[in-house]
């Protein structure tokens, strides 16, 4: 069973989380440090964070499925927790299908991988499941300790804790940015969110689904939609919009901070909700 995640996360390429970094963000008080970028099966660099740290709890966002077969995900899974007992939580998804070459539903797929992981000992309670569209949600719900949707709002972390019901954790990812200046932050967070997001079906077809228009989605994105989805401003602002999905029903909110140096941002993200 893994231990109680927090109210707030980070989430972070694998490659990009030294130990420093990690070291000090459990002391700042975060809950746990996701780790993005499709970690390699071996998952290396997630008992490289939880050998350096004491407490904070390391989750991938996410293990791609068409990547990393479930075999070998479940031998590091057992051999991470067996070391580090209720410190790791496997989140895993289809991630980007357009990105490989693709023999298998998506669905189908995420299905028969969480069918490995029950046949190799995987308990259900120590896996995330990537999950943006009802029926993905609902079967994070049923098969899985709960969700952790990627480039979401606050509304979607509302409709997915109808789907999930009480219970489930929902844990949404956010981008942020930390400047007051609107123009230059939307210039660090528009290239991120536009690509390769907003020309990758699932994440278009998501956002369609909150009312966003083709017009909010062409360009690289409107201003609102950017705005929406990469928060800016200063860490009270910021703090803000990670209470918003809290609000919503969020467990925990992980930030994805797109400024160059994110340590700084920890630090005051921190002093305004973990302080």
């Amino acid at each position: 069973m893994v231990n109680a995640l927090g109210k707030l996360g980070i989430w972070a390429h694998y490659s990009q989380v030294g130990d420093d970094v990690a070291r000090e963000v459990e002391q700042l008080g975060y809950g746990a440090v996701w780790l993005g970028g499709s970690p390699p099966a071996e998952l290396t660099d997630v008992e490289r964070i939880l050998d350096a740290t004491e407490r904070v709890v390391v989750a991938t966002g996410i293990v791609n499925m068409w990547t990393a077969d479930a075999a070998p995900v479940a031998e590091s899974y057992h051999r991470i927790a067996a070391k580090h007992p209720g410190r790791f939580l496997l989140g895993v998804g289809i991630g980007h299908p357009e990105a490989v070459q693709v023999y298998q539903k998506p669905y189908d797929k995420i299905v028969e991988y969480l069918d490995q992981l029950d046949e190799a000992g995987v308990p259900v309670e120590d896996r995330a499941l990537a999950a943006l569209g009802p029926k993905v949600l609902k079967l994070s719900a049923e098969r899985t300790a709960g969700a952790h949707p990627y480039l979401t709002t606050p509304e979607h972390t509302r409709q997915a804790r109808e789907i999930l019901g009480e219970g489930k954790l929902l844990v949404p990812e956010h981008k942020v940015v930390l400047d007051t200046d609107p123009e230059r932050a939307r210039s660090i967070g528009r290239p991120k969110v536009a690509n390769p997001y907003l020309k990758l079906t699932n994440y278009v077809s998501n956002l369609k689904r909150l009312g966003w228009t083709d017009e909010d989605i062409a360009n690289d994105g409107s201003d609102r939609l950017v705005d929406a989805l990469v928060l800016h401003g200063d860490a009270q602002q910021i703090a803000d919009g990670v209470r918003a999905h809290w609000d919503a029903g969020a467990d925990q909110v992980t930030i994805q901070v797109l400024n160059s140096d994110p340590l700084p941002v920890y630090r005051a993200v921190a002093e305004v909700l973990l302080s």
